[in-house]
């Protein structure tokens, strides 16, 4: 592989960048939108189509987050199963949850058509796959569960995969696209008018009133509504109980032999996703899988490793020439959170994704403008970012956030990596005990070294080392850092500070 498309996603270096400007100082607007992702750009789109002033306030570069790390399925299957949906939200959500995913769906088929959007748009069937005789008892219950909630769902033993199965649940017109080309179209319609778009931008805090005042390192934005459209909210520490942060890895490969257009999901805990995308007249199959929770993973390497064994052993592939991984935010009952945020007036969140998020960000930018405008939703409510959900859920709300208590006592008590600068190897980062306390220190590639507090200044737990993508990451809530501490993903908005080496 290419050194330059190391950990760059195939939509990043099949599309240039854009170069918009940073704010250069105070504004007034209608609606700050932070976040330009999908759900931020989708929301700044409908409200300025609807009238409104809006300024979309990004931290690094468009689509530079997690909607440039996605694999970009957009589909009803969601991951919360339907029997799971059903039990928890009823017949009704689980409906809506069918329906709300099938609105986003053909909300990005509009605007591909009325904008004349060339992303690669196609309609192809999903289908969730069963290896094995247990797995293959699950799925028939599934079966039943989504075409009670809606979905035009068949069980079918012909899937159309280079390797046997069982059968498969298919559903039928669920789509595939470009979507950095589909959402720079966007992004490029939004300034003018009295829109804004910034990036290099970051927000430092929030101020929910009449206006609200959204604050900058270059300046203040005050506006009437603030919509939260990043991956985690920014230091919402109740809202945090409900979220829970994952790494998830990707890898991509032209197809040397036939793969028929598709959605491909096999049964495993954590599953693998699959699909397949023209780009630049090449055919690529995306794979993505090897899920684990943010910082509990040492050797993350590993996890590429396993994904592109699996993609060459499973698909007529001879070389990866693209893999990246992408952060993702599991929800406490299995829904996202879209809405007014708890205890505010004006301030509107969107987070709780999970694997779907090309279509629940979407959703979120309908969902989130309508409130905004005043228009009634169908799906407001159920996804709700106020709801409590006792049961569902419940089991794995107490596992992590007692992970979370565990891993801030845990790391403050665990062994340093090491006592010396020596015992980091050049492009390695590694915990330090210097002068009697802990020190996060990288060392570049030249042996130049950089040491920074390992204390996440979102909530203060340890964050650990990431070795696959050169990052601090924190177990707790998802915080990830540069290796000299830069702010890479909330929830922290703050670097981590510098410390200083002992000459030697």
């Amino acid at each position: 592989m290419n050194d330059e498309r190391q950990h760059k996603s195939l939509w990043t270096v099949t599309t240039p960048p854009r170069d918009f400007p940073s704010l250069p100082g105070d504004l007034e607007v209608e609606v700050a939108i932070i976040g330009g992702g999908i759900a931020g750009l989708t929301a700044a789109w409908l409200l300025k189509r609807a009238g409104k002033k809006v300024a979309v306030l990004e931290m690094h570069r468009v689509l530079s987050g997690q909607t440039g790390q996605t694999t970009a399925h957009l589909t009803e299957l969601l991951d919360t199963p339907y029997t799971t949906l059903l039990k928890d939200f009823g017949e009704k959500g689980a409906h809506l949850a069918a329906s709300s995913s099938r609105a986003a769906i053909e909300q990005i088929a509009s605007l591909v058509e009325t904008l004349a959007i060339d992303c690669g748009f196609t309609r192809v069937p999903g289908y969730r796959y069963a290896e094995t005789e247990a797995e293959l008892r699950e799925l028939l219950h599934e079966v039943s569960a989504a075409r009670q909630a809606g979905l035009l769902a068949t069980f079918t033993k012909e899937v159309p995969l280079p390797f046997p199965v069982k059968g498969a649940l298919r559903v039928e017109d669920q789509a595939v696209f470009h979507p950095r080309q589909y959402l720079l179209a966007l992004a490029d319609r939004i300034p003018g008018d009295g829109c804004h778009l910034f990036e290099n931008t970051k927000v430092v805090d929030i101020h929910d009133g009449t206006p609200c005042r959204v604050v900058t390192e270059g300046g203040t934005v005050t506006a009437q509504a603030v919509v939260e459209a990043t991956t985690t909210p920014l230091n919402r520490v109740a809202m945090h109980t409900k979220l829970y942060p994952y790494r998830t890895y990707s890898v991509a490969a032209p197809l040397e032999g036939p793969l028929e257009p598709g959605q491909y999901y096999d049964s495993r805990d954590p599953y693998h996703y699959i699909r397949t995308q023209q780009v630049d007249g090449v055919p690529y199959v995306i794979v993505g899988g090897e899920d684990h929770k943010v910082g509990s993973e040492e050797d993350t390497t590993s996890c590429f490793a396993a994904l592109e064994a699996y993609t060459r052993d499973r698909f007529p592939v001879r070389r990866i020439t693209h893999r990246w991984s992408g952060q993702v935010i599991e929800p406490a009952d299995g829904l996202p959170y879209i809405g007014r945020n708890v205890g505010s007036r004006h301030v509107y969140v969107a987070t709780g994704f999970s694997g779907t998020g090309m279509t629940f960000g979407t959703l979120a930018g309908m969902v989130v403008s309508d409130l905004i405008l005043g228009n009634e939703n169908p799906y407001a409510a159920l996804y709700d970012a106020g709801r409590v959900k006792p049961k569902a859920g419940a089991r794995d709300f107490i596992q992590e956030n007692a992970e979370v208590a565990f891993r801030f006592v845990a790391d403050r008590l665990s062994k340093p990596d090491g006592h010396h600068l020596a015992d980091v190897a050049p492009g390695e980062g590694k915990i330090l005990e210097v002068d009697g306390r802990k020190v996060a220190v990288y060392r570049e590639e030249d042996g130049t070294p950089h040491a920074v507090s390992p204390v996440c200044t979102h909530l203060g737990c340890h964050v650990h080392w990431n070795n696959a993508e050169r990052s601090w990451d924190c177990p707790c809530h998802g915080g990830r850092f540069s290796p000299t501490g830069r702010v890479l993903n909330g929830p922290a908005v703050k670097d981590l500070p510098s410390r200083k080496l002992p000459v030697k």
